[in-house]
């Protein structure tokens, strides 16, 4: 792992509350809600002020009017960057009427702040383009606070003096880069024109969305409004499927290029149309006009393209090796539904060598990136519904043949998903039992069990977690931890301990089509089967790695309107060990082992390095400086790749990636850009491997060891027999 300084780090003059760009024709914003807006409005606000829908229903009284609105500002503007210390005292009266607004679905206010921050916005987008004319001073020592997140809102003088700053950051960061003045400005006004368009032409139902969500996440950090249209990319997301041509896309420009093509979808068994092609025209069936979409917004495009299996849908496009000016072809794809693998779990088998008079042991790995399920497959019964547990048996079905000695599952960066997943997934490792206690906002308390005998895998195993297993993973993690069914490693997780459920707001109306959107509401908090909860305090692991984040800066406790922490009454369920006794020892192997791991050092160092850098929130603004960082940073990387040669080490595919281009990921070469994503994915992992190493050592401790195994794994039967 090489350290990079994080690119959000770096960018700030990009933020903005949509990175979406519009049709350069696209009418302007209205100055009042629908009446579809106004009727969801009036919808939201009586499922979260009723105690029977919410589970922590907040009344939207004056204290709560103005913390929606505090949110509503810092969704449009989270830098403050844009509105003015003015604007913001000159918006206390419509602060102040938030709280009718909502309820009334009068909602006024919300287009009236609108409008300034789009004035704003162009104000600043202005500036930032004269500020280019002249070359910034690199030769003076000045630094940019990026961090803006608990400073007041500024005065006009002050923006000035921010965005003077902002912009020097962005054109040293170029320079740096190799490139020359002209090419610096070309890019940057390019850059600027672009957000001052993104903002200028977002629509009625973005900042209906911005406003509405004010509101949910005053109740909660996990309550959220969806429209029509991100309710259905939801859904899309949590049954990784689609009916639509296979193509995942990126606005570039004016225009929409297929970043990547899906295999074994319509367009990859078309072979027309490849990575890099830009489309400029979309039109419906075999026969249906043309419309040019060249300045479309990237979502708008999108749903064009998506349609019904079986039907047609004709595209415009230009192949990439012809240029923008390039001739215009057509093509006609047959939609499909497409299966989204790249979310899907996934597996592979790693050999870790043994010890002195230790055999060596392969250990299957899975990696689940988050916890999803077709809910409307299943609701069919469809036999191919989307799952994750189904697909996880299938690779522990495969690992059994395979005969390998033992299973690490890696939830790192699993937020969760599906409840029924988490707890079918459970009991795909335990015979049967309890899995996970929900209580309700009336304070009764269900126990959600696996009543299926059958065990998938009855063998070692080991479950990798870090900050950013949250949710369902903890569910997960949670309960092999309170059975003793394996070895939890890594890092305390998000510690998010509550449920919600997806509530479509056109069931009041009764609409013959989907107008009102969706509301994701909190009606549950959810406890370990050892009656502890996860809430702030997340899942701590057996045997911990380093923290790779602050719990400061990342987690369920930096919000401040999160649940507290409680715990309820534990349920009886089975012990299939207890870990306890042999910890000590495999803390002892796995500190001996990574002092003579160069790759697990190198993550911590880059650990550390990076902690100390966000730990800073500011960036010299001096090239003198920025560039002796940027040179360590390139000999680092070199050594440590010559060093993996002379080790016999597997190599960084990235090594040769300079450590910060100074681009945005809309200017990058977007097939360049795809196939370094996935040459990631193939980067050395010490962390996982460790994890298999600490698995394998207490399958070696166990097999020797018969009184140790015989305490720690007490059970003669039943799933957990890691010796025999």
């Amino acid at each position: 792992m090489t350290y990079r300084v994080p690119a959000f780090l770096l960018a700030f003059a990009l933020t903005a509350p949509a990175a979406m760009l519009a049709r350069a024709d696209s009418p302007a914003l209205p100055s009042s809600p629908t009446l579809d807006q106004t009727t969801t409005s009036k919808l939201v606000y009586g499922l979260l002020s009723d105690s029977r829908y919410a589970y922590r229903p907040r009344a939207l009284d004056a204290a709560t009017s103005q913390d929606v609105f505090k949110r509503y500002l810092e969704s449009l503007d989270s830098g403050k960057q844009f509105f003015t210390k003015d604007d913001v005292d000159g918006f206390a009266p419509l602060a102040a009427r938030t709280g009718d607004a909502i309820r009334s679905g009068e909602l006024d206010p919300a287009f009236q702040v609108f409008s300034v921050y789009r004035q704003r916005a162009t104000e600043r987008v202005a500036y930032a383009r004269r500020l280019l004319r002249q070359e910034p001073d690199f030769s003076v020592q000045e630094r940019f606070d990026y961090d803006r997140k608990d400073v007041p809102w500024a005065t006009s003088a002050e923006l000035d003096e921010l965005w003077r700053k902002s912009v020097k950051n962005d054109w040293l960061r170029l320079k740096l880069a190799g490139k020359s003045a002209a090419d610096i400005r070309k890019t940057l006004d390019k850059r600027y024109e672009t957000l001052g368009k993104s903002i200028n032409e977002l629509k009625n139902d973005d900042v209906f969305s911005f406003y509405m969500n004010a509101y949910t996440s005053a109740v909660d950090p996990h309550t959220d409004y969806f429209t029509p249209r991100t309710a259905e990319n939801f859904n899309q997301a949590m049954s990784l499927s689609l009916e639509g041509i296979g193509a995942q896309l990126q606005r570039q420009d004016d225009v929409v290029v297929i970043r990547e093509v899906v295999p074994g979808g319509p367009l990859d068994l078309d072979g027309t149309l490849k990575a890099g092609d830009r489309i400029v025209g979309v039109g419906q069936g075999r026969s249906g006009p043309i419309e040019d979409v060249i300045g479309w917004r990237i979502d708008d495009v999108v749903s064009k393209i998506r349609g019904a299996k079986d039907t047609q849908v004709r595209l415009e496009y230009i192949p990439a090796a012809e240029g923008v000016d390039g001739k215009h072809r057509m093509v006609t794809i047959t939609r499909q539904k497409i299966r989204l693998s790249e979310q899907a779990a996934k597996g592979e088998t790693m050999t870790i060598p043994g010890a002195a008079g230790e055999a060596q042991r392969r250990i299957g790995i899975v990696k689940l990136p988050t916890f999803y399920q077709d809910f409307e497959g299943r609701r069919r019964n469809a036999a191919d519904y989307a799952s994750a547990t189904r697909d996880v048996a299938k690779l522990l079905a495969g690992f059994k043949a395979d005969k390998v000695d033992g299973v690490v599952l890696d939830l790192r960066n699993n937020g969760g998903g599906s409840l029924d997943e988490a707890i079918e997934l459970t009991g795909l490792f335990i015979e049967q039992g309890p899995v996970v206690q929900v209580r309700e906002s009336g304070g009764r308390v269900t126990v959600n069990s696996d009543r299926n005998p059958a065990v998938a895998w009855d063998g070692p195993l080991a479950v990798l977690i870090n900050r950013g297993s949250a949710s369902a993973s903890e569910i997960f993690a949670g309960a092999i931890q309170d059975y003793g069914r394996g070895l939890v490693i890594g890092e305390t997780t998000f510690g998010k301990g509550t449920v919600q459920n997806v509530v479509p707001l056109d069931r009041w109306p009764a609409s013959e089509k989907e107008r009102f959107g969706q509301v994701k509401l909190t009606i549950a908090q959810f406890f370990r089967v050892s009656g502890s909860s996860t809430q702030h305090k997340g899942v701590v692991p057996d045997l911990a790695f380093p923290a790779s984040v602050d719990a400061s800066e990342f987690g369920e406790s930096t919000y401040d309107n999160a649940l507290p922490w409680t715990r309820i009454a534990a349920v009886p369920h089975t012990q299939y060990g207890n870990f306890a006794p042999i910890l000590p020892r495999l803390e002892t192997r796995h500190g001996q082992r990574i002092q003579n791991d160069r790759e697990f050092q190198w993550w911590e160092e880059d650990v550390n390095q990076f902690r100390t850098e966000a730990a800073k929130k500011y960036v010299s603004l001096n090239e003198a400086d920025r560039r002796a960082e940027r040179d360590r940073q390139e000999t680092q990387r070199k050594q440590r790749q010559a060093t993996r040669r002379e080790l016999g080490l597997p190599l960084d595919p990235l090594a040769e990636d300079s450590s910060d281009d100074g681009l945005t990921g809309n200017e990058r070469d977007i097939v360049k850009d795809a196939a370094r994503e996935k040459a990631a994915e193939k980067r050395p992992d010490p962390l996982l491997k460790e994890s298999a190493s600490i698995l394998a050592d207490a399958l070696n401790l166990l097999e020797k060891d018969r009184p140790l195994s015989a305490q720690v794994l007490p059970q003669s039967t039943g799933p957990g027999r890691w010796a025999d």
